[in-house]
């Protein structure tokens, strides 16, 4: 069992950076690849970036990739999400999520735990 929970969110204006973090209890949190997916209000829900369990291989969605960056610390039991640049339309709740695979998961449906998730409001 992992619980997540996320910190970091908040409101900025256009093209400034915000650094989302995400906190792992539970066993074994080397052994999960980790994603940050978002959900914008009345839009499905969307993978923005992942990583595999030591790092090696990371996604992110063609809409933040060169501005956002995924890191995970395994001794701290972190995951962070650095997003510079940022566009009225990356404004959604953030969530980060835990797969039981060394393995990147690109959808939803492929992650076992997730936490309740960050607001994000960029104003124009």
């Amino acid at each position: 069992q992992v619980q997540l929970v996320e910190s970091g969110g908040g409101l900025v204006q256009a093209g400034g950076s915000l650094r989302l973090s995400c906190a792992a209890s539970g066993r074994s949190f080397s052994s999960y690849a980790m994603g940050w997916f978002r959900q914008a209000p009345g839009k499905e829900r969307e993978i923005v970036a992942a990583i595999s369990w030591i790092s090696t291989v990371t996604y992110y969605s063609d809409s933040v990739k060169g501005r956002f960056t995924i890191s995970r610390d395994n001794g701290k039991n972190t995951v962070d999400l650095q997003m510079n640049r940022l566009k009225p339309e990356d404004t959604a709740n953030y969530y980060c999520a835990a797969r039981r695979a060394s393995g990147l998961g690109f959808r939803g449906v492929e992650y076992d735990y997730w936490g309740q998730g960050t607001q994000v409001t960029v104003s124009s």
